[in-house]
């Protein structure tokens, strides 16, 4: 005989369940013998049967790995969270097929939308390790507003992606509290999102996180890097850690060569190694949106490809951007990163920020006043080149 599992039924289902089929039985088992009581008795249990054949059938997506009527739960407690970053451009209920957003920009001549999409990579495994998930959707919302903010942007709305394994409710309302937390302080709409159970595509207990951002510039406020020229000086505005780029390198220095476990104690710090790789990716855009129009030339947030290979991003192909690499003080992260892992000085800036991460390009009679609005290091200079970062020591 098979052995039917009713692990994945809800136990007040299957509490119900059981009550009456004891209250069947008990009616069934009477001493009367009669007719009348057996034709009753086999009715209840026939119809008792197919309410239990319905509940199990209605639940064999769920056995499959896919808890359907858990994500309905799940996204109906979080309701709270997404109204809370709403404001009037808002338009219809939560939960529709689609987000709508009122396109009215007051003050702007000609606006022009600008979008990013991201993840927060492999720092999710340190999340995953610490069993902290509600900093690493403030990371995803914080790296996205920088992306479109080096262009002069201010975000509008953003929509989520979460795919797992199984739905883990504690685990998604706090993805769900960072997301709406950094959206506020962005002043940014958490207009939609996805939530996809693919039970065999993740690893138990994982998830993957990604993000979509859309906000506007007004067109004559654009920054792009057209007006850098030879001359002008670099801005360093500090990092918070590693921000959300080069964790595989780190993971497999910390981790595997050094054999530290996220709950050690990191060399030189009075915080964890999984501590220091939590922390928060910063949101620069208040404060570039302090700074006067037309004072920054070029702006560049330093993700994957560091120092490096992003500034180049922003650079006229006729100007390089010399970096004086003693001009600020490398964190000590990314010391123990580069001593126990043997990596060369050229790479450590091309895979991490190494405590830099945005860089601000201004003329020299606006550097004083920009640094001071930033809290900004003086890191470099703009020189006559091809458009490439040239690192000094």
């Amino acid at each position: 005989m098979e052995t039917r599992s009713f692990h994945n039924v809800s136990s007040s289902s299957l509490q119900i369940a059981v009550k009456e089929f004891q209250e069947i039985f008990a009616t069934g088992g009477s001493s009367t013998g009669s007719k009348q009581r057996d034709c009753t008795c086999g009715k209840r249990l026939a119809t008792g049967a197919v309410a239990l054949q319905r509940m199990t059938v209605k639940k064999a997506y769920a056995r499959a790995g896919v808890d359907v009527d858990l994500g309905n739960r799940l996204k109906r407690g979080i309701q709270s969270l997404v109204r809370q970053t709403h404001g009037p451009q808002v338009l219809g209920k939560i939960g529709g097929f689609g987000g709508l957003f009122r396109a009215n920009f007051p003050g702007m001549r000609e606006p022009v939308l600008v979008s990013s999409v991201d993840g927060v990579g492999t720092k999710l495994k340190v999340a995953f390790a610490m069993n902290k998930h509600d900093t690493v959707g403030v990371d995803l919302v914080n790296h996205c507003v920088d992306d479109i903010a080096v262009l002069g942007a201010r975000p509008l709305f953003f929509l989520d992606y979460i795919g797992c394994e199984r739905l883990e409710p504690r685990v998604f309302q706090e993805l769900l509290r960072g997301l709406s937390r950094a959206c506020r302080i962005a002043g940014c709409a958490l207009l939609g999102g996805e939530t996809a159970q693919m039970p065999g595509m993740y690893r138990k207990s994982e998830y993957d996180l990604a993000g979509c951002i859309v906000g506007v510039v007004d067109r004559t406020k654009i920054i792009d890097g057209s007006k850098i020229k030879p001359g002008d000086v670099v801005l360093g505005l500090a990092s918070n850690g590693l921000h959300t780029n080069g964790y595989s390198l780190a993971r497999k220095i910390l981790f595997e060569k050094m054999r530290l476990k996220p709950g050690s104690p990191l060399p030189g710090s009075s915080m964890t190694v999984g501590q220091e790789l939590l922390r928060v990716h910063k949101n620069y855009q208040p404060l570039l949106e302090e700074v006067p129009d037309s004072v920054i030339k070029g702006l560049a947030h330093i993700t994957g490809g560091g120092l490096i290979d992003n500034l180049p991003r922003i650079l006229p192909s006729n100007c390089d951007a010399i970096i004086d690499t003693k001009s600020w003080r490398v964190p000590t992260i990314f010391q123990i990163l580069q001593k126990n892992g043997n990596v060369d000085a050229q790479e450590m800036y091309q895979v991490f920020n190494m405590g830099i991460g945005m860089v601000a390009v201004v003329g020299e009679r606006n550097a004083r006043r920009a640094m001071s609005i930033l809290k900004a290091k003086r890191i470099g200079r703009i020189d006559p080149g091809s458009g490439k970062t040239v690192l000094k020591s």
